[in-house]
């Protein structure tokens, strides 16, 4: 029978509501000063602009969920992304909500502050040791910088400790089929992590590990249906992330549908994908390539930078500076940008006709062909003559006959290499072809070096043999695409300037954009240079860098991207102790002598494996990077020696000085002085505590 009154009872834990409170103070207090751009807001801030405007953009630095987040922030405080990110310093106009920009990176770095203190609880260490945790995440002024402003480590961060803290609570509550829920969590968040940064991938791993160790515990659990365990496990933690890896990007590719400034690091298909751009160009071109078809053709090796085949009114030095010899004939290049030399015309090597015949003849794969220069009329031709820059490759070339004994070799094959069929013809912007000359079997291809001065510094267009060639360099992409119908040449090159259109559905699918956005992001890179507070991995632990990110125009006010070298030390101090510690342990073990319960020495493990294993994947890893690396690349490692530091320090009280019931003097005393520390001087040259810090001064 129903009771009345209904009471409902509940617990509230103060201290955590107190530290949640502390943390939303620090974070989001006076969150749109200074109001202008801080550091690498000038960077994410362009995406967020492109985000507002639908306009296509690659980031190699990582996957695209953070700068949507960002843009969330952004579209709430109605920005409509007109803003010119181009110097640090610059102010927002008042028209840009600079809380709204900061705002959810912010959030998630006050959040990661309670969910430190659960995550210590359910390492089932005691709330003395949560609150500790809590705390030197709370007073940790680098991650306070770096939740405040619009940048992504906050974002990282959060989402891995929800990540650890669902698996945890999944781990530790065995009879609850609500457990699943935390599971599913878990396996979330980790794809969120990896969606914000790269980086996310190393606590990934971790966390999978550690679910594969607890999994293989269960094998022998005669109890459980072992089966069902697994599969659980690796629906949420494998596919679920997998699933939500991919969503992030269809969310992406679906926003970002202009045409950007981007585009030319993508395949023609992709780029007749978007709205605008090179859409307009090929809106309504034939789709099968005719004999009699005038084309471009980009090569699928020009990255970042694309170029296509084209040749001018020049030949070939009869000798190079090194004394070989030439052709002397008619100068093949690749040219990176739009030009009417960069039309060519697909001949039937049986007739004479240079116009599409009515019906058109696709060509397709097997075919022979000759290739016709739009503008100049000469054949494309290779021969066994060394190319001038790459003198173990062929010389490609315009044939032009001199009346020596040098005869025309100008059939080339056709070559799809992406065909789904032996007799498949050639499509516009779809296939990928190699042209492989008939009389020597080399196959044409992009070299990549600049020609001198006598080649325009154009790129060199060379035939190499297959077994020599990489085939990244060999494909060639019909961009532009008419259907020729002018046979003289004064109308034909009108003609070119004059495209017909033939309307034809052509589009990209998502998982094709998908994996070729993949591609771009894992192999396209910029050019990492060295920057001013660019630091190596080594320097993070010892503290010697810092990061200015912002100075005042015209007072000596300004923000740096520091740790506190106290709670830095104490940090790795307590690292070291571990390990020192485990290893004592194991000897003893070893040795049959077992100093802990069996239940401690698994909570001592876990914490290892979880604190110090977070440390070693977050921070090994950097130590093989060729990049450039600065200091907040360090703090997902540094939270987990945050969480290691009082769990330590609450083992070794309890198990190691279990007799002892006060802390020392010294103990007191460094945490004073800690404390001093954070409420002491303001004079810059008071806040310098070690020469390699960079403090700003202005000058009056």
């Amino acid at each position: 029978m129903l009771q009345l009154p209904l009471v409902v009872t509940t617990q509230v834990d103060l201290v955590l509501v107190l530290v949640s409170l502390l943390a939303f103070w620090t974070r989001l207090s006076r969150l749109s000063s200074p109001n202008a751009v801080v550091f690498d807001e000038v960077y994410y801030g362009q995406f967020v602009s492109l985000y507002m405007k639908r306009v296509f953009f690659i980031d190699d630095s990582g996957p695209p969920l953070g700068h949507m987040i960002m843009a969330l922030g952004a579209y709430l405080g109605e920005f409509d992304g007109n803003f010119v990110w181009n110097r640090i310093g610059a102010e927002y106009p008042s028209s840009v909500s600079v809380w709204s920009l900061r705002l959810l990176p912010a959030v998630c770095g006050a959040l990661c502050v309670p969910l430190v203190y659960l995550l210590t609880l359910e390492l089932k260490f005691c709330h003395l040791s949560a609150l500790g945790a809590s705390a030197l995440l709370l007073l940790e002024n680098s991650l306070i910088v770096q939740s405040r402003f619009m940048l992504l480590e906050s974002l990282l961060i959060f989402f891995v400790l929800v990540a650890l803290l669902s698996y945890l609570k999944f781990h530790n509550h065995p009879n609850s089929w609500f457990r699943y829920c935390w599971l599913l969590l878990s396996g979330a968040s980790c794809a969120a992590a990896v969606g914000v940064k790269y980086m996310g991938v190393f606590s990934y791993l971790l966390l999978v590990g550690v679910a594969s160790l607890h999994t293989w515990n269960l094998i022998g659990d005669r109890t459980l249906s072992v089966c069902v365990q697994c599969v659980c496990r690796a629906v949420c933690l494998l596919v679920v992330p997998v699933l939500l890896y991919v969503f992030w990007f269809y969310l992406h590719l679906t926003l970002l549908h202009r045409s950007g400034p981007h585009d030319q690091l993508m395949s023609s298909a992709f780029q007749a994908s978007l709205e605008g751009g090179l859409s307009r160009i090929t809106q309504g071109q034939p789709l099968d390539v005719s004999y009699g078809s005038q084309v471009t053709l980009r090569s699928s090796a020009s990255q970042p930078i694309p170029c296509w085949l084209h040749s001018h009114k020049a030949n070939y030095p009869i000798r190079y500076e090194n004394g070989r010899g030439s052709s002397h004939q008619q100068q093949v290049t690749c040219y990176p940008f739009k030009d009417v030399n960069n039309w060519w015309i697909i001949k039937d090597a049986g007739r004479q006709e240079l116009v599409v015949s009515s019906p058109p003849r696709p060509v397709r794969h097997g075919d022979v062909i000759q290739l016709v220069h739009g503008m100049t009329s000469r054949f494309l031709n290779s021969h066994d003559v060394a190319a001038p820059m790459s003198p173990h490759s062929q010389e490609v070339s315009g044939y032009i006959d001199f009346n020596v004994s040098m005869a025309a070799q100008n059939l080339w094959r056709v070559d799809i290499s992406n065909r789904e069929a032996e007799s498949e013809s050639w499509k516009t912007i779809m296939s990928e072809v190699r042209l492989v000359h008939v009389n020597t079997s080399a196959v044409l291809k992009l070299s990549g070096v600049s020609l001198p001065d006598w080649g325009f510094r154009q790129l060199e267009v060379v035939a190499e043999k297959l077994f020599k060639a990489h085939s990244s360099s060999l494909g060639w992409t019909v961009e532009e695409h008419r259907y020729g119908t002018s046979q003289e040449q004064k109308e034909r090159e009108a003609e070119l300037h004059s495209p017909t259109h033939i309307d034809v559905d052509r589009k990209m699918s998502f998982w094709a954009k998908f994996l070729e956005l993949q591609w771009k992001m894992l192999t396209v890179k910029q050019e990492d240079s060295e920057h001013k507070y660019s630091s190596s991995p080594l320097e993070w632990i010892t503290m010697e860098t810092n990061i200015a990110y912002w100075l005042h125009s015209s007072t000596n006010a300004q923000i740096h991207l520091i740790g506190n070298p106290v709670s830095w030390g104490v940090a790795h101090l307590s690292l070291l102790a571990y390990q020192l510690l485990a290893a004592v342990y194991l000897l003893r073990r070893r040795r049959g002598l077992k100093d802990l319960p069996d239940g401690v020495w698994a909570q001592f493990v876990c914490l290892g494996c979880v604190c110090v294993g977070g440390w070693l994947v977050n921070f090994v890893p950097f130590l093989l990077m060729e990049k450039t690396l600065f200091l907040y690349h360090y703090l997902p490692a540094l939270c987990y020696l945050h969480l290691l530091s009082p769990a330590l320090l609450e083992h070794t009280h309890t198990h190691l000085l279990r007799y002892t019931h006060t802390h020392s003097p010294a103990h007191r005393s460094t945490h004073r002085h800690a404390l001093g520390v954070c409420l002491s001087a303001s004079q810059l040259q008071a806040l310098k505590w070690r020469d390699s810090w960079d403090i700003l001064y202005r000058r009056r």
